[in-house]
């Protein structure tokens, strides 16, 4: 069974996990950091909005089950890509929209959506979501994975 890896940060990481775990070929998924200068941040370290992390979801996928595409579909379902730096009641860096890609044609897949989305008209500002290829994830702190599952809880905020 092949497996890919996408990731995605789209405002806070906990009802964005739980959105994409529910996806048919979604096969794991995890919270982190991705993005910023600080080797092995923590969830502390990146709220003071100094380390340049964003907060994202990890996806390993079956590609056979779920396209890249589809990934990309969610995720601009689960937030305002318009929004810079926040999400909802949450601002700073660390809740930027962005698309950590692992491949060219991730990247190219990104992009080409994005523009999609702006030639349809389905926001009504710009928007904003950084495509940037993926260099070091930093797996969040247990208590942060699967953070509503753990509390009997289907979403959040988003």
């Amino acid at each position: 069974m092949a497996q890919e890896t996408a990731t995605f940060g789209a405002g806070c990481f906990w009802g964005v996990e739980a959105k994409f775990a529910e996806l048919p070929g979604v096969q794991e998924t995890a919270v982190g950091y991705e993005g910023g200068t600080l080797e092995h941040p923590t969830y502390k370290e990146v709220c003071t909005d100094r380390t340049g992390h964003a907060e994202v979801v990890q996806v390993i996928f079956d590609p056979a089950r779920i396209s890249y595409e589809a990934l990309l579909d969610e995720f601009f379902e689960l937030h305002d890509p318009t929004q810079l730096n926040r999400q909802g009641p949450d601002w700073g860096t660390q809740y930027r929209s962005v698309i950590f890609y692992h491949t060219e044609q991730q990247m190219q897949s990104a992009a080409r959506k994005i523009e999609e989305l702006k030639v349809a008209g389905i926001f009504p500002k710009p928007i904003v979501t950084q495509i940037i290829p993926a260099e070091n994830f930093w797996r969040a702190e247990e208590y942060h994975q699967k953070y509503l599952e753990k509390r009997g809880m289907t979403h959040c905020h988003i």
